[in-house]
């Protein structure tokens, strides 16, 4: 595979989401209306085939999601546990992506650098997945904004305010936003920006889709009359020696009622999970009947499902 696919290119990877074009995201969301409307229809679309699932990083939603979803078409799954020793220690990427396209039928990664799904999917001829890098999150991404189709009945102007870190989640954000035809705003703090390059392909998506991009530093103005508002975590896995001074730069940024009442009347609340409640989320917000993360983690599986048909089927 080409990890170095050009933003419109349709490859049979999913690794930063840049891959697909808005036509491909709309297909990957009917499909995915679909499948959770008509599980059944698709109980052995997948029959016979396998798929690796490779983990650097701890998993609750990603893993089970992914390992139902297969199971559920029909398919079956081979996890490798690589919590231990990261991917390319023991044996080279490229040996293992030509050894596991052998016997499998598409990959799913979920890795600390971004570099280790490019390797993987430069040497495999089977589809490789991004089930989080520490650059991007598609799935996260597309999941959540499949989740607000649902609750809004259209995503084309849907404001969506990120208030946090510039880290994975925010980019695949940003990546989706765009795509879809959303208005994204995201407020961190001066120097935890999202990546500029990142940031400007998504407003050169945001240009054919008459989206639009803002990254600001004010929560109150990012927040101010968003119709969803998402946050996660202020220190990522990998960044925990990092956990103390971030919460003291970010405590302005916590989402709680006096912020959400800047939001639209009918705002609702987004996180990717897990939460830190009391850091970046107070309890009376997650909990409210504004909160959709449940909504959020359900659709992992219908989206994930949908993935596995477009790329593997």
């Amino acid at each position: 595979m080409n990890a170095l696919a050009t933003p419109l290119t349709i490859t049979r990877d999913l690794l930063a989401g840049t891959e697909w074009n808005a036509a491909r995201v709309r297909e990957l969301h009917h499909l995915a209306a679909d499948v959770k409307a008509r599980p059944g229809h698709y109980s052995g679309a997948l029959g016979g085939r396998f798929l690796a699932l490779i983990f650097e990083k701890p998993s609750l939603r990603t893993r089970v999601t992914f390992e139902v979803g297969m199971q559920s078409l029909g398919g079956s799954t081979v996890f490798l546990d690589h919590t231990v020793s990261r991917l390319g220690e023991r044996e080279a990427i490229p040996d293992v992506a030509r050894s596991l396209e052998r016997w499998v039928h598409g990959i799913v990664a979920r890795t600390f650098e971004q570099r280790t799904l490019d390797l993987l999917a430069a040497h495999a001829s089977i589809p490789v997945i991004n089930a989080l890098s520490g650059r991007y999150h598609p799935c996260q991404a597309l999941s959540d904004f499949f989740t607000l189709e649902e609750r809004f009945g259209g995503l084309r102007g849907l404001k969506l305010a990120y208030v946090g870190d510039g880290n994975n989640v925010c980019h695949s954000l940003l990546v989706a936003g765009a795509r879809v035809g959303a208005h994204v705003r995201v407020a961190t703090p001066a120097g935890y920006e999202p990546d500029a390059a990142i940031v400007a392909e998504a407003r050169r998506a945001a240009k054919e889709t008459r989206s639009k991009i803002e990254i600001l530093h004010s929560p109150q103005e990012a927040v101010a009359g968003a119709q969803a508002v998402y946050t996660d975590v202020w220190a990522s896995m990998g960044q925990e020696d990092e956990a103390a001074a971030r919460a003291a730069v970010f405590a302005p940024y916590q989402v709680n009622e006096a912020l959400m009442e800047l939001a639209a009347p009918d705002a609702v609340f987004l996180h990717c999970l897990p939460a830190h409640r009391g850091a970046e989320v107070t309890d009376a917000v997650i909990d409210s009947p504004r909160s959709i993360v449940y909504d959020q983690a359900e659709n992992r599986l219908h989206i994930q499902k949908a993935i596995l048909l477009m790329l593997l089927g």
